[in-house]
Parts: structure tokens; C-alpha cells; sequence
């Protein structure tokens, strides 16, 4: 399938800021401006304690990085990663080649459904552990196509984190929850609720805007996100976790660390399509 390129990408209704410029919040009272993309991170005044969950929301996308983080139009991240399936200690493998291909979606109805184009491999020491992929419409693990039921399944648990881009689209309700703390941080709780019903969780760092922890309901249990370590890729402005955590009914089932991430690189639609294995 062939795609448009970044020009021909969704823009926000609300904005008409070319996609270069990073948008940040000056002033709460005075709205946003574009400025040219940082080195570093800007500095973005946090919202005041009564800020609805729409103000902290433009608090989170101008600490991402604006415009640059919102309508990014790929991912590639490298790393490693420690996998323990059951959250078993015995059953801890460490992938030292761990990356994670993303073309994110133009449009979302349902964050926990398959969106945009994904594809993810896991090798340690050259022997592939596992790959999952998404190609727009089917996913895939490093067998092959996969069975419609356990895709519904896989992908309600690995997808969830775009519902924040996708907030202030038509559709979409955002509620402001008590506020929490997540791992010592003060931060204030949404709730994203998009087109479909479904609701996801966030928690955005009250003094700085990360996006701390996203949550969500999935088939196997309440599923929840932390994200830290964050550095910024200066091209072009955009704030990445450096270490994401996976849980589920609270116990830790994989641990990232990503040490680099390249954005808008041009992928083939050809990399997320995962071919049958031979039998």
C-alpha cells in the first residue's frame, strides 16, 4: 500500500502550524506560538494546579515537543530489553537487539485496536526470540500472519499510547482525575476516552510535562506503562523515553531501555509485512 509523505499527513483542526515548527506554551492565559526546532528541550511553564485536563494536555504536547512530537510520522528505536514471561524470574531472557519500527496513525476511532504500522523484533545474541508486527491491517509474528482472534487480543495490549495524540480530535472526551504520584513524581491523572469507548489513563509530570505512565484495560488484565529516563532527539524536537517498563495486573513483565531513536525516517511498507515460515 502506498502512503502520502509527511506533508499529507492529519493536522490538528485547532492549528494550522506548518509541521517543522515546534509548538510550545508561553502562557496559559496567552496561548502558543511557533518557535524554530531546539537543541534542547524548551522550558515550558507547568499549567497552574486548577488546569483542566484540555490545558494539561497542551502541557504534555509542548514538553514532548509540539507540533514535531504530535504529528511525528515515524519512529525507529534501538536498545535492549529484559523479558520475563509470567513475571517469573526464572524465565528472564535478555534481548540485546531490541527495535521497535512505528509509522504512526493519521486518524484513530480506536486507540486499542491495531493503528498505523508497527514492527517489533527481540534477538538475543543473534537468534531471533520473537518479531510482531502490524501492516495497517494485519499482524503478523515471525511464523506469519496470525489468527484474526489472537491479533484482536495482541493488539489490545500493545496498542494504547496514540490516544493521547488524538485527544483534542473531534470525538474524542478528556476528563482531568485526582491527581498521583508515579515513581516519587507529582503528576496530574486524564482520562482519554475515544470514539470507540475506549479509555485510557495517563499521568503527566506536573513539573515538567512527561508523559510518566499510560494504562489501559486489556484481555490479560489491567496493563500499565511507566516511562523515564527521557532524553530529547533534536531533530526534529522530540522528547523520547529512555526506559519504558511493561506491566500487567501489576507485575513487571518487560523492562526497555532505548538508546536511540531516529524520527521520521522513511520505512517500506514492505518491513511490516512478516512472511510464513516455512513448515
Amino acid at each position: 500500500m502506498n502512503r502520502p509523505g509527511i506533508a499529507g499527513r492529519r493536522r490538528s483542526p485547532v492549528r494550522g502550524l506548518a509541521a517543522a515548527a515546534v509548538t510550545v506554551t508561553v502562557a496559559w492565559a496567552g496561548g502558543i506560538a511557533a518557535a524554530a526546532t531546539p537543541a534542547a528541550p524548551p522550558h515550558i511553564e507547568p499549567p497552574p494546579s486548577t488546569a483542566s485536563a484540555l490545558q494539561i494536555l497542551e502541557f504534555a504536547t509542548a514538553s514532548s515537543g509540539g507540533d514535531a512530537w504530535l504529528h511525528a510520522e515515524t519512529n525507529v528505536m534501538e536498545g535492549h530489553a529484559t523479558l520475563c514471561r509470567d513475571a517469573d524470574p526464572a524465565k528472564c531472557v535478555t534481548a540485546d537487539r531490541y527495535v521497535m519500527y512505528r509509522r504512526y496513525p493519521r486518524e484513530l476511532r480506536a486507540a486499542h485496536a491495531g493503528t498505523g504500522q508497527f514492527r517489533l523484533d527481540a534477538v538475543a545474541k543473534g537468534r531471533v526470540l520473537f518479531q510482531t508486527a502490524f501492516d495497517g491491517t494485519r499482524s503478523y509474528d515471525q511464523n506469519g500472519p496470525v489468527p484474526p482472534e489472537r491479533a484482536a487480543s495482541d493488539e489490545a495490549s500493545a496498542f494504547g499510547f496514540s490516544a493521547i495524540r488524538f485527544a483534542r480530535e473531534p470525538g474524542f472526551r478528556v476528563e482531568r482525575l485526582t491527581d498521583d504520584d508515579v515513581e516519587g513524581r507529582p503528576c496530574f491523572l486524564v482520562r482519554v476516552t475515544d470514539p470507540s469507548g475506549s479509555h485510557t489513563l495517563f499521568a503527566i509530570d506536573r513539573e515538567d510535562g512527561t508523559i510518566r505512565m499510560a494504562a489501559w484495560p486489556t484481555p490479560r488484565g489491567w496493563h500499565h506503562r511507566l516511562y523515564s529516563n527521557f532524553y530529547w532527539v533534536p531533530d526534529p524536537g522530540f522528547r523520547q523515553p529512555g526506559r519504558v517498563r511493561l506491566y500487567y495486573q501489576g507485575l513487571k513483565t518487560v523492562d526497555i531501555r532505548w538508546t536511540s531513536a531516529s524520527i521520521n525516517r522513511p520505512l517500506p511498507d514492505e518491513l511490516f509485512v512478516l512472511p510464513q515460515a516455512p513448515r
